[in-house]
């Protein structure tokens, strides 16, 4: 194992770069990634850096790349078998999210822990190698709920990431590995003290209910208390299907991105999108790129979808945000969120 680690190593040393775009930021933020499971044989096939071919080019039209790790990045760890579906992705898998674009991957979910906190471990060396950043999971409860920053053009950005499901095992602890609980004493508490420093605080929350398209109260309630706190930009997953979009206090919340590179053949994960915001004065724009996730189709990659394909999912998007006062609006061929007031005066804090 070490002298695999060795290996990645020397394949991962190689410092982000950031484009020059003015005063703004631009951050492409995506849904689920799990690069083991039914799409293993593809993947071990065709190599790690298949699942992102055809959506690179879009994932480094930024500043930086985020994205939901829903496995570890392993080859060794005991099974967590009190559970019906277990994952690790290969090792070779860390480069190719690197590759990819990813600066950030959130580690708080039901899954990255399957492999036990070897796995867990395995899976932080190797992103640490490779130069990404990852929050929401660690060796310890402080480690888990600690903010990662990085800074962009002079402005401090800091990412916090929070698991609200199942199995509890793998909720971290002062004394135990694991992922950072999303207990809104714990959110409240470490967003605030994040915003202090930074300006601009995004949060993901792993949470809701699989295959349902509109939030749980919960998740609601969860997302405002956020964004009250000082998050900028909620980004939510684990429903594995879109959920809907809400502006709130000049902040912004995608309650699920769905999936996106994720080796399921599951009829329900049908359609996703990379959300392309920017930050400027708070959050300034919302553009969604419309992807295929259906893996009987795509074999696994991830495809833009462009036309009247694009347009039924962000009418699908639009249906289910109707309900949260967020529409989307086409313009010259993109999808923006209408921030109506938003882009003249961000009335907040």
């Amino acid at each position: 194992m070490l002298r695999k680690l060795a290996l990645l190593t020397c394949l991962c040393l190689c410092s982000p770069t950031y484009p020059a775009r003015g005063a703004e930021i631009i951050l492409n933020a995506v849904g689920d990634i799990m690069l083991a499971g039914s799409g293993t044989s593809a993947y071990a096939r065709l190599g790690y850096d298949y699942p992102f071919a055809a959506t690179r080019n879009n994932l480094k039209k930024g500043d930086l790349a985020i994205g939901n790790l829903e496995a570890p990045i392993t080859s060794r760890g005991d099974e967590f078998r009190d559970k019906r579906f277990r994952f690790r992705a290969a090792p070779a898998a860390a480069t190719a999210l690197r590759e990819a674009g990813f600066s950030v991957l959130t580690l708080a979910n039901n899954h990255v822990l399957d492999y036990g906190s070897v796995g867990l471990q395995d899976t932080t060396d190797l992103l640490d190698r490779c130069g990404i950043l990852h929050a929401g999971a660690g060796k310890d409860l402080g480690a888990a709920r600690r903010a990662v920053t990085i800074t962009i053009k002079g402005k401090r950005l800091a990412f916090l990431a929070y698991s609200l499901t199942f199995p509890e095992e793998f909720f971290a602890t002062g004394s135990r590995p694991g992922t950072a609980p999303g207990y809104p004493s714990f959110f409240a508490e470490d967003i605030a003290k994040a915003r202090q420093t930074a300006d601009y605080v995004i949060v993901s929350f792993h949470w809701g209910t699989e295959r349902a398209e509109h939030p749980h109260s919960r998740q609601v309630a969860a997302a405002h208390q956020a964004i009250d706190a000082g998050a900028d930009v909620v980004l939510g997953h684990h429903p594995h299907v879109l959920q809907g979009i809400e502006r709130y206090k000049g902040g912004v919340i995608m309650y699920s991105l769905g999936n996106f590179a994720f080796g399921s053949l599951s009829p329900s994960s049908r359609q996703s999108v990379i959300a392309r915001i920017t930050l400027g004065e708070g959050v300034r724009n919302v553009e969604f790129i419309p992807l295929n996730v259906l893996n009987r189709t795509v074999r696994f990659q991830p495809r833009v979808m462009e036309a009247e394909r694009g347009d039924a999912v962000i009418a699908h998007l639009n249906r289910i945000s109707a309900h949260l006062g967020a529409t989307i609006v086409t313009d010259g061929g993109h999808y923006i969120l209408d921030m109506g007031e938003d882009n003249k005066k961000v009335a907040r804090r």
